[in-house]
């Protein structure tokens, strides 16, 4: 399979189910041949499936879908080209400057922000009934982060950056390749870059004249850029948003639920410090706010769906007797006493119904095939429709419908609403799939078989296995259709991704068996795992290769250091000595939440990272690197790549400039797959000379 298929991809996401349940619109991010870049396109469809997906934009990326109340407007945000209309008619006004110097008047943005690079995310406003092309409804000078449409639909509460006259100074300075001046604690974020101390406040803006009122006392104390933002909902009389109250953000990861009026008065804090909480919504009555909240001293604890009774000053879970990981796709209100969401169960993405009254979930929707996940994201739920993004290992990820009251259906009621990436499906072969189980350390763990069409499980012929394991590690592999699956097993392949112990969706004691103790169970596990699938008959024991991105890097580490049974290994964006780490990275709360400061707990750094064992290596290791990731900062692989190369073993090592944490451009993801491949082949015993 030539890796430049990778062109043709094209993703379902963040579904947003009109208020008549009659519509569905939806994100879909493709890819640019030309200019080599990604976008993320702005689709309506209706949801009975009677006509095709519609294309409201093109060329900009779009975001967090949004409709109006009365479901007439559909908001988005965009990084679009100014709108001519608005340009226009801020042209001939004065406008007032802005509320950067702290006071609340009301203003009218200017349209002149002082800056001729790109756009910033702005809201954008399609009028559904009428047409033509959308409305740029703000125009702030650093852009949008987070929106909500108001009651009567006639305004937004919107997130956003809001320097003051030195911070703004000081931003220039930057811009003029000044000196970066921190006194944070959290001074960098992969993707986002050194961070500054600019508050982001809640702004109301009037949709058809676009006034726009700071809420002085809705903000983010200048620490937003590396928390969960401001995360808006706007109920009927007050607005909820998620901020802290303590005097270092970048020193906890607590996160409370605030409630305050569209005028600015009666701030009121919901819940007391004791949870890290995102996403609240409010119930159709107005009354509760249902939110997710975690551990915010364990972070291996299963996340919760929460309840909050404002007028009574109390909040409660509905979620814990359950033991599963929350908060993988949005949770929505019913009614308003019940919630529907998807939960992380066993190695899938399924949906479950909660009681807003009781802790006592109800897994629903079993016609779906534990062979199908729901996408990160991919649900949502209006006007007695329920719209979700499902995955199958060879039926590709598509976007269907069905009706609220088909959640306990017999049969499979959903109607299909796009066929994504049809051609890569005809064109190629997909792979099967199959779940298994195996004993490691006598722990049941659990994991998915990649095969070509052509391998039968029941009569095997053994073919060269790739074990590729999964980043987090509080994530979890599903039986999920993927470019990188089909490639591999196109190649002949078969793939290995197991739920090794720290994985979620098995509930907090499998999960947790990792804090404070990498470069163990998991090493186990994976070892486990590559036995059971050679003990099958299925994969040969002299083609074995593995390699995987972030903590999947990491395993990568730990495996060859302790074995030498891999013919080739791809070590990508990992972390191999995470005592030089603390202070390098953009994640120094998480590492002293997990293994304490390397300063008063020196053993637990060096034990679970890599570099203290490379001369153990004797694996010929490709290693990979972003030139930007500052989660796993380049010299951390810049280490890992000396130490081996330093020993006479085979090593290459690629750094991707201007790249982060993930893969981004298309040119990348082919590249890496190409050199993944070639590597491979390079020491595949039965590969070409």
């Amino acid at each position: 399979m030539d890796p430049t298929e990778y062109y043709d991809l094209t993703i379902i996401s963040l579904p947003a189910v009109s208020p008549d349940g009659e519509r569905v619109a939806f994100l879909a991010t493709e890819c640019d041949r030309d200019n080599d870049d990604r976008h993320t396109s702005l689709f309506v469809v209706p949801t009975v499936g009677s006509d095709g997906p519609y294309r409201l934009s093109r060329a900009s990326d779009a975001g967090n879908p949004q409709w109006s109340p009365a479901g007439r407007y559909l908001a988005f945000t965009a990084t679009r080209d100014e709108d001519t209309e608005f340009a226009v008619k801020s042209a001939g006004t004065d406008g007032n400057e802005g509320a950067g110097d702290g006071n609340d008047e009301t203003d009218v943005d200017d349209g002149d922000d002082g800056n001729d690079d790109e756009p910033e995310s702005q809201v954008w406003i399609f009028d559904m009934k009428r047409g033509g092309d959308a409305r740029q409804v703000t125009d702030r000078d650093h852009g949008v982060n987070d929106f909500d449409w108001g009651p009567d639909g006639d305004r937004i509460v919107v997130s956003a950056r809001d320097p003051t006259e030195n911070e703004e100074k000081y931003l220039d300075q930057l811009e003029d390749s000044g000196p970066i001046e921190i006194e944070r604690l959290q001074h960098k974020q992969d993707g986002h870059g050194w961070l500054d101390e600019v508050t982001s406040y809640l702004f109301v803006v009037d949709v058809e004249s676009r006034e726009t009122t700071r809420i002085d006392d809705a903000n983010d104390h200048g620490y937003g850029d590396s928390g969960p933002g401001l995360q808006p909902a706007w109920g009927h009389d007050c607005i909820a948003f998620v901020s802290t109250d303590s005097s270092d953000p970048d020193d906890t990861a607590v996160r409370d639920i605030f409630t305050i009026r569209p005028d600015g008065t009666g701030r009121r804090k919901v819940t007391d410090s004791d949870l890290s909480v995102g996403g609240p919504k409010w119930g159709p009555s107005n009354e509760r706010i249902a939110f997710s909240g975690r551990d915010p001293v364990n972070f291996y604890v299963p996340s919760q769906l929460y309840i909050a009774d404002v007028d009574a000053d109390d909040y409660w879970s509905v979620s814990e007797s359950l033991d599963r990981t929350f908060g993988f796709t949005d949770h929505f209100w019913l009614d308003d006493g019940n919630l529907l969401t998807g939960i992380g169960d066993g190695g899938w993405t399924r949906l479950c119904r909660f009681d807003a009254e009781d802790d006592d979930p109800d897994r629903t929707f079993d016609t779906q095939s534990n062979y199908e996940t729901i996408s990160s994201g991919g649900l949502s739920t209006d006007g007695g429709t329920v719209a979700a993004v499902f995955s199958g290992h060879d039926r590709g990820r598509d976007l269907y419908a069905f009706d609220v009251t088909d959640l306990d259906a017999e049969s499979d009621p959903r109607t299909r609403l796009t066929e994504s990436n049809r051609r890569l499906l005809t064109e190629y072969d997909q792979p099967g799939c199959q779940r298994l189980t195996f004993e490691s350390d006598d722990v049941e763990v659990e994991a998915f078989a990649y095969y070509p069409p052509d391998f039968n499980p029941d009569d095997p012929d053994t073919r060269p296995l790739l074990l590729n394991i999964h980043g987090g590690p509080r994530f979890y592999d599903t039986p999920n259709w993927g470019f990188d699956e089909t490639f591999w097993t196109n190649e002949g392949y078969m793939v290995l991704e197991v739920n090794y112990r720290g994985s979620t969706s098995y509930g907090q004691s499998f999960c947790e068996e990792l804090r404070g103790a990498w470069n163990g169970q998991e090493v186990a596990d994976l070892q486990a795992g590559v036995d059971a699938v050679v003990e099958r008959g299925w994969a040969d024991p002299d083609r074995l290769f593995c390699t995987g991105l972030s903590q999947g890097g990491v395993n990568t580490g730990y495996l060859i250091t302790t074995t030498n049974r891999f013919t080739a290994a791809a070590a990508e964006h990992g972390l191999y000595d995470l005592y030089s780490l603390f202070g390098t990275g953009d994640n120094q709360l998480y590492y002293e939440i997990g293994f304490g400061v390397p300063w008063e707990n020196e053993d637990a750094y060096r034990a679970s990272s890599s570099i203290p064992d490379i001369g153990n290596v004797e694996t010929p290791t490709l290693v990979t690197a972003g030139e930007q990731d500052w989660r796993a900062p380049t010299s951390q692989s810049e280490q890992f790549y000396v130490s081996i190369r330093k020993q006479g073993v085979d090593s290459k090592l690629i750094v991707y400039q201007n790249e982060h944490h993930n893969i981004g451009d298309p040119n990348r993801a082919i590249h890496r797959l190409t050199e993944l491949c070639d590597w491979f082949a390079e020491y595949d015993p039965e590969g070409d000379d």
